[in-house]
Formats: structure tokens, sequence, C-alpha cells
């Protein structure tokens, strides 16, 4: 880019940032973001023009307004939670998008495909788990499997690999966006295999009382990490007006937020299917209202309180 065009596109915003800077302390830390994104790329490619030393002062003032109002470490940590994980969550809302529709088409495709061809589910599944599935639905135990670990062991198990295969899924964005969709291709042919086959042997709404219980909050965090792992991916492939190892940084930055904040959740559904899972004869009511209270927290903290939160910022900066 000509540094005419850059400075040209760029420049009404510096002057809001430099004459109307904000002032609460998030919302400046996500100024001063911009700004050093946009002296980088010009100490890269106009590094001894008047505008990079301009960028160079404009960002050392951001920098020592930041830490001037530094709150202590423990309101980090619960400014994390209520707004800056909030916000990237929103900035992307739109590769959330994509990982759910992309992750609910290939597990669709997965159950047509086994209502077509009965060899399907052995295929993904394996015939040594669609055997022991079998075997319990005989002796009327059909989620016999949630039982056959002391609780203990198996929510530790459950929750590192849970971290394992989310973490794995937004590593693989590296690999341009391709690893991430394949992940999500794997996993979502599997969840489609599976609950079609108990469907397939009238057990489909026992299995989702019992088996959503935990795999609400556990499938939103696979589509989640894909759309971290989407977001990583992208930063290299469309790197904009950025350097592409800047939007590599920046790309990974807000992925890695996103996947720190799925960090509870994976560990309250490994809870969930150690501990209450195996309770298969629970009350329908009981096994509904924990369905509806983890699916109610994950569309009220991952869709509708980040766009709450950003008018709340908008307003506040026009105010």
């Amino acid at each position: 880019m000509r540094e005419g065009l850059f400075i040209r596109k760029n420049l009404e915003k510096w002057k809001k940032y430099q004459y109307d800077g904000a002032t609460d302390p998030d919302e400046l830390a996500g100024e001063f973001t911009e700004l050093v994104d946009d002296l980088g790329y010009a100490k890269t490619f106009y590094p001894h023009s008047r505008v990079t030393q301009y960028l160079n002062g404009l960002a050392s003032r951001f920098y020592l307004g930041i830490y001037k109002n530094k709150k202590e470490e423990s309101s980090r940590i619960l400014r994390f939670w209520k707004t800056e994980l909030p916000i990237v969550v929103r900035k992307y809302h739109r590769e959330i998008l994509y990982s759910f529709l992309i992750f609910v088409a290939f597990a669709m495709i997965a159950a047509f495909s086994a209502a077509h061809d009965e060899s399907f589910v052995r295929g993904v599944l394996g015939d040594r788990y669609v055997e022991m599935t079998e075997e319990n639905i005989a002796k009327g135990d059909p989620f016999g499997v949630y039982k056959s670990d002391n609780q203990v062991a198996m929510f530790l198990s459950i929750a590192l690999n849970n971290v394992r295969v989310s973490f794995l899924i937004f590593v693989a964005g590296f690999i341009v966006s391709i690893g991430t969709l394949w992940l999500l291709f794997t996993n979502g042919v599997m969840l489609g295999a599976f609950q079609y086959y108990f469907f397939s042997k009238g057990l489909g709404w026992k299995s989702v009382l019992v088996i959503w219980v935990h795999g609400t909050l556990e499938i939103s965090s696979i589509i989640i990490a894909g759309a971290a792992g989407l977001v990583l991916g992208n930063s290299i492939l469309f790197p904009g007006t950025h350097n592409r190892l800047l939007s590599l940084k920046r790309g990974a930055k807000d992925g890695l937020k996103m996947m720190i904040g799925l960090v509870p959740i994976f560990v309250c559904a490994a809870f969930l299917e150690g501990f209450v899972t195996r309770y298969s004869t629970m009350p329908a009511w009981l096994s509904i209202f924990i369905l509806i209270t983890s699916l109610s927290f994950i569309t009220w903290y991952f869709v509708i309180y980040p766009i709450r939160l950003q008018k709340k910022l908008n307003a506040a900066s026009l105010s």
C-alpha cells in the first residue's frame, strides 16, 4: 500500500485517538492494540517516514495512559471474563457461526449416510464400541459405558481429553484453517453417526436426555474451539492491511483468549460426564433442567452478552 493511501485510510482514526481518546481502561487497551498494529505496519514499509514518528509518539502516550490507570491483578482477571473475552468473542461472531454451521452440516451428512448404509456407524465408531453398546442395550442399560469407571478417574481423563481435542482443533488452524476444518469434519461425523445409532435403536430421545447433559457444553466447546482455529488460520490467509506476521500474532492472541475462556467449560462438561451422566435413570425434568441451563449459559455468554456489551461500549464512546 502506498504511504499516501495508508495515511488517508487511517488519519481520521488517529485524530480520534489523539484528541478524543478513551478513558475506559479496556477501550483504551483496544485502541492501543490497533495503534500498535498500524505502527508495526508503518515501521515495516515506511521506516524513515514522518508518519512512523507520529505513530510512535502517539503509541507512547497511550502506553503511559494505560499503565497510569493499571488496576490490581485481581481486577485484571475479573476484567478478562467480564469485558476482554466477550469483546474478542463478539469480534469473531462470524467465525463462530461458520464453525457451528460447518459442524452441524457434517453431523447431518453423517446421520444421512448412516441411515442409508448400515456399515457406516461401525466404520465411524468402531466395531468394539458398537458391540459393547448393543450388549448394554440387551442388558437394559444402553448407557452403561458412562458407569464403567470410577467417577474421579473418569472426570480427570475426560477433562484432559476435552482440553487436548479442543486445543488440537485450535492449533490445527496454523495449517491455513484446513486442519481445523478437517477436525470439525471428523468430530461432526462422529456425533452424527453416534446420535443416529441411538435413534435407530429407538433410544433417540432417551439419549438426548442422558448424553446431552454433558454434551451441550462439550459440543459447544468444540464449535468455539473450531472458531478459534478459523481465527488463527484466517489471520494467515487474510492479513488485510497488516503485515502477515503481525496479523498472525494478533489472530493467535485472540484465538488463545477464546481457548482460555473454554477451559472452565471443559472442566464443567467433564464433571457432568463423570459424576452426573452415569445416573441415566434420573428424572426427565432434571435432565432437561441441566440441558437448558447449559444451553442458556452458552447462548448468553457467547452470543447475547458480547452483543450487549459492544453496544454499551459504543454508546459510551459516543456520549
